[in-house]
């Protein structure tokens, strides 16, 4: 086999007299001295493995062609020549990355290998994470999971694929799900354009061939769509949030409002408090930047309240960060809330949400507020017009703007009464699933007016646009949500900017998983600078 650096020569004099100009050859001589140095050979990237014989072989066969021949043969010497005139052109201080670029742009990306792995997410349990291999590079993705998944409540919602092994991580163990992305999933993509977001998830669904992604399993599913999507950005040179917002065809990227958990219960915590989330929205803010800010110092006043008021053991957190005090009802909550945004200076421009989750303590048709504690006697159960009278004296008494699932999830008649009342925003979460035919049906009837969007409901972002535009086009509110067990992937916060949401839902100003969004969109704000446009007081347009 010919040494590496004898190709390297033996090219170099092929190329010397072929069509370069006078003017050119010193420029060229001298570029090409650095660019062996630095980048070894360049035809050694056209093969796959330069060290193995075979492939070099085939490439560098004189008896079979020349190497003249082969120049001409994939015009390599006129594509190396408009790199060097390119260069020359942009008068660049470093010609060899220059040229080592343009070379690497002309050349299309496809999808060359994936790999599937189990990790943990944010609770210690097994979730699915996918490296996707371009030409351009490595692009990794990982997805949540929610309590909802294979109980009742997440009888809508596309299905994850867990091993059901009880004597290995108690049966949640995806290796069945790894299996199909690096057997099936990745021998079906393999060559595809990273860019083609819309046919990569086709050919997933298809494969796949159930309404709900149970074959292959959603959660291989999504962290593939998910890695594509960002080897897709990367193809393109634009940010993540950017190619998300040209897949939707959206021309206005916008920074969303954080929805904070700061206080925590139901099957978050372990407290009595019914309701699963108090959420706090600094819509009066004039930047994330300053609204990040105001979360976090509530979030730390209301820590200081409630060692006042409960002592310092009332502070533990639920498992999305907000504390779980141990109350019971929804105004002694509330009032802790209140008293540590009052605290930290912003009653005028701090809002709240509550998550009811209502289906966890509907039982029949009533609703038992005592139901996470364990002395409870039965003498506290609601009937959904008694529910009805509670939220209407909540959202009078407290700066409450958006209420989900205020009742259980087939209790379509009352939610669609209380979306009547126009006392607030009444968010589907449980109702829809992120589900197409959920969400249609819920326009039709006027049901709510808002969705909860949570990705791996839906299965792959080409889905989850067409949800999202479903949505906006019946003039809905969407909130761009986490799951109880989070993975340290920000994808959702992109996603959120791309399909300008509204409002993000990533939990509390604490722990790895949660801030890797906020942080993100700090980022995204920064990289925007003048450009970037904060929902604030427009967070339901």
């Amino acid at each position: 086999m010919m040494p590496p650096h004898i190709i390297s020569f033996q090219l170099f004099f092929y190329l010397l007299p072929y069509k370069f100009s006078a003017t050119n050859q010193f420029r060229y001589i001298f570029i090409w001295i650095v660019f062996l140095v630095r980048e070894r050979a360049f035809l050694l990237a056209v093969a796959v493995e330069w060290e193995a014989e075979a492939a070099l072989n085939r490439v560098w066969r004189v008896e079979e062609m020349s190497v003249q021949e082969y120049l001409e043969k994939h015009m390599l010497s006129r594509k190396l020549e408009d790199a060097v005139n390119a260069a020359v052109r942009a008068k660049t201080s470093d010609p060899v990355l220059f040229i080592s670029n343009h070379m690497r742009k002309a050349v299309q990306s496809v999808i060359t290998k994936i790999k599937g792995r189990q990790i943990l997410d944010s609770r210690g349990i097994p979730t699915v994470e996918v490296e996707l291999h371009t030409n351009k590079g490595v692009f990794r993705a990982s997805v949540p999971s929610g309590n909802s998944t294979g109980n009742s409540t997440g009888m809508y919602e596309a299905l994850e694929l867990r091993d059901g092994d009880k004597g290995v991580y108690l049966g949640n163990g995806v290796a069945k799900a790894v299996k199909n992305i690096n057997d099936k999933i990745s021998e079906a993509l393999i060559g595809m354009d990273p860019t083609l977001q819309s046919q990569i998830d086709q050919a997933m669904i298809d494969l796949d061939k159930t309404e709900k992604k149970g074959e292959l399993g959603a959660n291989a599913i999504l962290a593939v769509s998910i890695a594509a999507c960002k080897a897709g950005a990367a193809e393109k040179e634009v940010p993540l949030y950017k190619h998300i917002a040209d897949l939707s065809g959206k021309t206005n990227p916008t920074i969303p409002v954080p929805a904070f958990t700061v206080i925590s219960g139901g099957k978050h915590a372990g407290s009595n408090l019914a309701i699963q989330e108090i959420m706090i929205l600094p819509i009066g803010a004039s930047r994330f930047e300053e609204a990040l800010r105001m979360g976090t110092e509530t979030y730390h006043h209301l820590k200081a309240v409630i060692a006042e008021k409960s002592g310092a053991h009332n502070w533990n957190v639920g498992e999305d960060g907000g504390y779980a005090p141990n109350v019971s009802s929804f105004r002694e909550a509330l009032d802790l809330v209140m008293e540590g945004i009052s605290r930290a200076g912003y009653n005028e421009k701090i809002k709240i949400a509550l998550d009811v989750a209502a289906t966890n303590f509907c039982i029949g048709k009533r609703y038992d507020l005592d139901f996470q504690s364990p002395q409870k006697i039965g003498q506290n159960f609601k009937s959904a017009e008694d529910m009805i009278e509670l939220y209407k004296e909540l959202c009078s008494e407290y700066p409450i703007v958006s209420i989900e699932d205020p009742f259980d999830k087939e209790d379509w008649e009352h939610i669609k009464y209380i979306s009547s009342l126009g006392i607030c925003q009444v968010v589907g979460d449980d109702l829809l699933m992120s589900n197409a035919k959920r969400i249609e049906r819920a326009i039709t009837e006027s049901a709510c007016n808002a969705l909860l969007l949570k990705v791996n409901q839906v299965g792959t972002v080409t889905e989850v646009i067409e949800v999202v535009k479903q949505a906006k086009e019946a003039h809905w509110g969407v909130v761009t949500s986490h799951r109880c067990g989070e993975t340290v992937d920000s994808f959702i916060a992109d996603l959120s900017v791309g399909l300008a949401s509204g409002v993000i839902k990533a939990g509390a100003p604490c722990r790895g998983e949660r801030l890797e969004k906020y942080n993100q969109l700090l980022r995204i704000e920064e990289e925007l600078g003048d450009q970037a446009v904060y929902a604030g007081e427009d967070w339901r347009q």
